[in-house]
C-alpha cells in the first residue's frame, strides 16, 4: 500500500527492481540500486538529526543525489524542501530561514556562500555535502559527506504516520514580495501522481526527460508521475536548446514536459529523426502555449499528443485539455484531472454561467494543506469550498487560485488572467515587489514599479519604471547591472522606463494598474 512518497520507489523495486530508474549525464541507476540508496541515506538523515516533522532542504541542481535525498528525507520522516538551483544564496537562505530548515543537502561550494548568511538558523544541525571539495566549517553545524550516507549499512528505523502528513514543501512567490512554503501532504503526491500518469498515460515503458526544475510542482510531478508506473527518468540541467534533442535521441525519451518559453527554443532547435521518432506525447504547462509554437510542435512530433496543462502549486495539477479537443480548442486549458473538481465561482461563491468570468476554485485530495507558517496567507488562499456543506461535518477546505477564467457551454475553461499582481515569467511566478526592492537597494532610484507586460515568448516580460533619484546621472545600464548581480536571469527586467513621476492611487500608493496599462498601451 502506497502510503508515502517513498514508497512509489519501494514498490517499483519489488516490482521491476532491474528497470532503469534514473539516468543523469553517464550514470544509470534501477529501481533496486535506487532504492537501496533511498534507505541508506534515510538511515544517514536520521543518524545526524532528522525526525518527523522536520524540514531537509535539498540545493542542489538536478543529479541522482538530488532525487536519491529527497525520497530519503521521506523515508527518515521529515519534510524534503528542494530549492531552485538558479536561486541567488540571498534567495535560497530566506527559504532555509523561514522553513526552520535542520539538515541541508548541498555542495561545497554553495554551502560556501550560504554559511555567512544562515548565521540565525538555530534549526539548522548538519550540511550533507555532495562533492570531494572540503565544506567551510560553523559553530554547532555538523558537517557530513553524502557518499558516507549512502554507504551506510543500517536500516533506517521505520516512521509511523498516515497519508495525511505533510511530506514536502515547495516555495512558490507571495504577493507580499516573499516566497511562501506550499505544504503538500503524502496524499497530494501520491493522488496527483496517480491522476497524471492516468491521464498522461503512462507505462513503464516511457523514458521522460525531466527538463524542469524540480522545485516546481510540475518538475517533481515528473519523478512522481513516472514513478507510479516504473518508467524510467532522464535528468536535465537545461543549458542549450540543441540539449533536448540529443537526449531525446540518446535515450529514446517518450514524454516531455516545459514551460512555454522552453517549449519556444525546444522548437527551434534542431531535430534528427531518431530524437522524434519515439516521443509518445509533449506536454505544456506553466502559462498559455502560443499557437504558433503548438503548430510548430505538432508538426515537429506528429505522432505525438499533445496536452495542454494548467496547475498552481497549492494544487500540484488543476486542468488537461484531452489531445482530441485541442484542435477545436486550443486556447483551453481544459478541464479537470482526474479526482479533481475545478469550479469558476462569483465573489460571494455562487457558479458562473458559461462565458462569465469568475475565480478559479480547486477541491479534491489534491489542495494542498496550506502555507508553511503563514496562517494568515492560508485562510486567505485555502477557504471552505463554494457551495451548501452539510451541518453534521466540518467544511470542506479548497484552494482558491485568485486566477480569472470562464467556460464554454461544453464546460471546457480558459485562462483570462490574474487577479494579484504576480508576474508570469518563462514559467516562474515573480513577485513584483521582490523586483522593485533591487532597484530601491542599487540607490539609483528614489521610486520604483515592476509590472508584467504580455509577451508571446516568455508570458509576460518584466519591464520596472523608476524615477531616477539623480535624473541627470541615472543610467538604465548600471540599474540592470544591479539586476543581474542580484538576481537570477528570468527575474531580471528586459527594460527600464524612467518617468519624472509614478501614478499613484488616492491612499497613495503606487497605481501599478495605471503603469501597467500605460504600458500596454
Amino acid at each position: 500500500m502506497r502510503v508515502h512518497v517513498h514508497d512509489l520507489v519501494a514498490e517499483q523495486a519489488r516490482l521491476r527492481g532491474a528497470s532503469a530508474a534514473l539516468s543523469y549525464q553517464d550514470a544509470t541507476v534501477d529501481y533496486d540500486r535506487l532504492w537501496s540508496d533511498v534507505q541508506a541515506v534515510g538511515a544517514g538523515l536520521q543518524d545526524v538529526g532528522v525526525g518527523r516533522g522536520d524540514r531537509v532542504a535539498i540545493y542542489l541542481e538536478k543529479r541522482i543525489e538530488t532525487v536519491t535525498s529527497i525520497f530519503a528525507t521521506s523515508v527518515a520522516g521529515g519534510l524534503f524542501v528542494p530549492v531552485n538551483p538558479v536561486l541567488k544564496p540571498e534567495q535560497a537562505s530566506f527559504v532555509l530561514l523561514d522553513c526552520e530548515v535542520r539538515v541541508l543537502v548541498t555542495s561545497p561550494q554553495r554551502w560556501a556562500l550560504l554559511a555567512d548568511l544562515l548565521g540565525d538558523a538555530q534549526s539548522l544541525v548538519a550540511v550533507v555535502l555532495v562533492g570531494e571539495a572540503d565544506g567551510r566549517e560553523v559553530d554547532g553545524v555538523q558537517l557530513a559527506r553524502y557518499d558516507e550516507l549512502a554507504g551506510s549499512a543500517r536500516t533506517p528505523v521505520p516512521v509511523d504516520g498516515v497519508d495525511l502528513d505533510p511530506a514536502a514543501i515547495l516555495y512558490t512567490s507571495g504577493s507580499t514580495g516573499r516566497p511562501k512554503g506550499v505544504v503538500l501532504s503524502h496524499r497530494n503526491l501520491l493522488v496527483g501522481a496517480e491522476s497524471v500518469s492516468g491521464y498522461l498515460g503512462n507505462v513503464p515503458d516511457d523514458v521522460v526527460l525531466a527538463a524542469l526544475p524540480i522545485s516546481f510542482d510540475a518538475g517533481l510531478s515528473q519523478l512522481t508521475t513516472a514513478f507510479w508506473v516504473g518508467a524510467h527518468v532522464v535528468l536535465m540541467n537545461y543549458l542549450f536548446p540543441a540539449e533536448v534533442p540529443r537526449l531525446c535521441a540518446l535515450h529514446g525519451v517518450t514524454g516531455l514536459t516545459c514551460v512555454p518559453p522552453l517549449w519556444i527554443q525546444v522548437a527551434e532547435a534542431a531535430w534528427p529523426e531518431q530524437a522524434r521518432e519515439r516521443l509518445r506525447y509533449f506536454a505544456n504547462t506553466g502559462g498559455r502555449l502560443p499557437k504558433a509554437t503548438l503548430d510548430q510542435l505538432r508538426e515537429l512530433f506528429p505522432q505525438a499528443a499533445p496536452y495542454l496543462m494548467y496547475g498552481l502549486t497549492e494544487a500540484f495539477r488543476s486542468t488537461y485539455l484531452d489531445p482530441a479537443e485541442v484542435d477545436r480548442r486550443p486556447d483551453s486549458i481544459g478541464r479537470a484531472i482526474p479526482n479533481a473538481e475545478v469550479l469558476v465561482v462569483r465573489p460571494d461563491g455562487s457558479r458562473c454561467g458559461p462565458g462569465e468570468e469568475g475565480e478559479l476554485v480547486h477541491r479534491g485530495p489534491l489542495v494542498a494543506l496550506g502555507y508553511w507558517n503563514d496562517p494568515e496567507q492560508t485562510a486567505l488562499r485555502f477557504r471552505p469550498a463554494p457551495g451548501s456543506q452539510p451541518t453534521w461535518r466540518p467544511a470542506e477546505i479548497a484552494v482558491w487560485s485568485g486566477d480569472t477564467v470562464r467556460t464554454d457551454e461544453e464546460g471546457f475553461l480558459y485562462f483570462v488572467g490574474r487577479q494579484d499582481d504576480m508576474i508570469k515569467t518563462s514559467g516562474y511566478r515573480v513577485s513584483p515587489t521582490e523586483v522593485e526592492e533591487v532597484a530601491y537597494e542599487s540607490g539609483l532610484v528614489r521610486d520604483a514599479v515592476a509590472v508584467g507586460v504580455a509577451d508571446d515568448r516568455l508570458g509576460q516580460r518584466i519591464v520596472v519604471v523608476v524615477t531616477p533619484a539623480q535624473p541627470d546621472a541615472f543610467d538604465a545600464v548600471d540599474l540592470l547591472s544591479a539586476y543581474r548581480r542580484a538576481l537570477p536571469s528570468f527575474m531580471v527586467p528586459s527594460a527600464v522606463e524612467i518617468r519624472p513621476k509614478l501614478p499613484q492611487s488616492p491612499n497613495g500608493k503606487f497605481d501599478r494598474g495605471a503603469v501597467r496599462e500605460e504600458l500596454a498601451g
